[in-house]
């Protein structure tokens, strides 16, 4: 078996990978420092692919020229943020098969009589929630949110599309009245919550299609709208992988690549910074994820927006890919290694990547900071989309976390903002830590230490 086999998992006939590039070339020039290419990515992801499986040396040697060009690149800083998540609604009518955060729309009618373990909040209860975040320190927000058929941009988009023949079929569209709880639009979720001085990260490009719909709206209107609003970046996510024939097996109902970029660039056109995705490890090939990276790092070269690129590994337990018997599991942790080893490599226009605890735990994760990453996260205080579909690690993270984490690594810990422009750099000796970056902090721990002393609230409230 090929290692270009291995990664083809379930046999869609997917080509496999198979370059004139040796691995031997590729790794020279990522060590000399010279712009790699996809074919180049290829070889370094599979360890080479005239080889069977991941060579252990080979990715040795990949991870190590990935540690150092990260710390020629940023230095030993290891980032995070004070963060909440607050997903607006889980209805969602998309149907993608690496997704268990999504209830299915028709649940949530006031006539429905399905059982669900979904929500929808309405703007005044975002905003409560944000407000009560805000007391505890917390500078960003990120939300991500399902399709819901109620959600418009504003009340001009409720009109245009309510006036279709049939609104249901041709633009996924129902009034708000036909739910038990109306989202309100857009503009006033993201009004609610642009409180206080938060930061407002939310709005992915699918998302952005969803505020646009059945109209001829340009995606830099529909950011310019959402920027009035209160929105002050855009992650990039739902991009999953960035190469049609593996949407159209893992979301064939979600936009393609092709507007998956435009929507990243109308983003960036409206005067947002934006973040890079990409969700491995299910159906792809590695030539696949070369082909994602090289749709990236093209996208930064024209636009020079992207801020960091997050990889995401494929969390399959409660998945509809896995539940079908599609996939048999996701990415080892070689996987992970080499992907985001391989990513600092090829990405020579993003400074930032990141490694996930939410997927990886705390051991792995840290493991992924000596591969090429700088930057672990934020707090979280809130995480439903990875929980939902398996994921094991937990929900939050409390700074004095951080500080033992990052330090044990040999590390120095540095609190950011979202857009990397204001950072922190942070004392072991100086504790209890909390954050002092946001609008109402004052440096006080956000969660309880082990002592529960000097925090603002307990670990484990129910509040």
């Amino acid at each position: 078996m090929t290692a270009a086999r291995e990664f083809d998992r379930n046999g869609f006939g997917f080509e496999e990978p198979e370059t004139d590039q040796p691995f031997e070339n590729a790794l020279a020039k990522a060590r000399d420092g010279l712009r790699l290419t996809v074919a180049d990515a290829t070889e370094l992801l599979a360890t080479g692919t005239d080889t069977d499986g991941i060579d252990p040396e080979r990715k040795e040697a990949v991870l190590e020229a990935a540690d150092r060009r990260r710390a020629e690149t940023v230095g030993e800083g290891v980032t995070f943020v004070a963060n909440l998540n607050n997903n607006v609604t889980t209805a969602c009518n998309t149907g993608c098969l690496f997704c268990n955060f999504k209830d299915a729309a028709h649940a949530f009618e006031v006539d429905a009589d399905v059982d669900h373990p979904g929500f929808t909040k309405t703007p005044e209860e975002s905003r409560a929630i944000v407000e009560e975040a805000l007391e505890l320190g917390i500078y960003e927000v990120c939300s991500v949110s399902g399709l819901h058929p109620a959600f418009a941009l504003n009340a001009e988009h409720h009109e245009i599309l309510a006036a279709h023949d049939d609104p249901a079929s041709e633009v996924n569209y129902k009034p708000p009245e036909r739910y038990v709880t109306d989202p309100g639009t857009y503009r006033e979720q993201l009004r609610a919550m642009a409180v206080g001085g938060v930061h407002l990260h939310s709005m992915t490009p699918e998302e952005a299609y969803h505020a646009r719909r059945g109209t001829d709206w340009s995606y830099e209107q529909v950011y310019r709208e959402l920027a009035d609003a209160g929105l002050d970046s855009a992650p990039g996510t739902a991009a999953e992988i960035l190469v049609d024939e593996v949407r159209d097996v893992i979301c064939p109902g979600k936009i393609r690549t092709d507007d998956w970029v435009a929507a990243m660039e109308g983003a960036i056109a409206a005067g947002l910074d934006v973040t890079s995705t990409m969700m491995y490890g299910h159906v792809e090939t590695v030539a696949h994820r070369a082909e994602h990276l090289g749709v990236i790092r093209d996208l930064q070269d024209r636009t020079g927006g992207i801020t960091e690129f997050v990889p995401l590994s494929f969390i399959h337990r409660n998945t509809p890919l896995y539940r079908r018997g599609i996939v048999e599991g996701g990415p080892s942790r070689d996987e992970d290694e080499l992907v985001v080893a391989v990513a600092r490599l090829f990405l020579d226009n993003v400074d930032h990547i990141q490694a996930s605890w939410v997927k990886s735990g705390d051991a792995h994760g840290l493991k992924l900071l000596n591969c090429g990453a700088d930057d672990f996260m934020g707090t979280i205080l809130s995480e439903e989309i990875t929980s939902r579909a398996g994921g094991e690690y937990g929900e939050y993270r409390s700074f004095d976390d951080y500080v033992e984490l990052i330090t044990a690594i040999g590390r120095v810990p540095v609190e950011r903002s979202t857009d990397y422009r204001s950072q922190r750099r942070i004392d072991p000796d100086d504790g209890p830590h909390g954050p002092m970056l946001g609008p109402r902090a004052d440096g006080t721990p956000m969660l309880a230490d082990q002592d529960g002393t000097g925090s603002r609230r307990s670990a484990h409230a129910d509040d």
